[in-house]
């Protein structure tokens, strides 16, 4: 097999590389609580999500979304912040604080984009056997959860970058915790479908608390996974 020309080696190496967290203390504690934090905010509704799915996934997004935007601003680089030179400060001068108006501004681009997407995913749920003409609450609700833990902190940290997204989509993109979380959350949504059709008469096997049970578990162990275990690795498919 051919080898691949230095060129394009050196374009990978420059523009596909693994999200770094914030190099504070408090962005390293915060990244290691937040999937326990995640956990067991999701255990503690997980008996009222049997009961009523609409009501509480409805009632758990704003928290769900506080969540994710603290760990994006606490630990993840708005899109963008990587690529601009850090200046060093003179001897004896002030450090200038890094201005929270871009990351503000980033936050609701990023929020925004996510909740455009929830159509698209709610329509991947029925592509891949959600109810049609039911359940319609419970498909768009499931899928604003995933959008909130899959596709915010993407966008945060990649913007409209084309060229990464095609490398996320391709599902080639080097793992780190940010795209480990996402391709983890989608997966465990997939999985998730597995145990609705089993004839096992369960109330927790309604549409769709499987499902997101599966994303959030997915997402847990994608996170933990791209920022410990593989980071800087991609997928290979043979």
């Amino acid at each position: 097999m051919a080898s691949p020309s230095p060129s394009k080696n050196t374009v990978t190496t420059k523009t596909s590389l693994p999200v770094e967290l914030l190099p504070t203390d408090l962005a390293r504690i915060v990244s290691q609580a937040h999937p326990a934090l995640l956990l067991s905010a999701y255990y503690l509704r997980f008996p009222a999500l049997v009961a009523d799915p609409v009501s509480t996934l409805l009632n758990s997004l704003l928290p769900l979304a506080t969540i994710q935007i603290a760990y994006a601003v606490i630990c993840l680089p708005a899109v963008g912040s990587t690529l601009k030179p850090v200046k060093k400060a003179k001897p004896g001068s002030k450090k200038i604080p890094e201005p929270s108006t871009a990351r503000g501004l980033t936050v609701f681009y990023a929020l925004v984009l996510s909740i455009v997407s929830v159509p698209v995913l709610a329509a991947i749920q029925v592509l891949f056997g959600a109810p049609v003409t039911t359940h319609i609450p419970h498909t768009l609700l499931s899928s604003t959860h995933i959008a909130l833990l899959a596709i915010f902190p993407l966008i945060y940290v990649h913007g409209s970058d084309g060229e990464k997204w095609r490398e996320i989509a391709s599902v080639y993109s080097p793992i780190d915790e940010v795209f480990g979380a996402s391709v983890g959350c989608f997966l465990g949504a997939w999985l998730g479908a597995v145990p609705i059709p089993l004839d096992w008469d369960r109330e927790w096997q309604k549409w769709p608390v499987t499902i997101v049970t599966g994303a959030y578990a997915g997402y847990m162990v994608g996170k933990l996974a791209g920022g410990w275990l593989w980071k800087g690795k991609r997928i290979e498919f043979d």
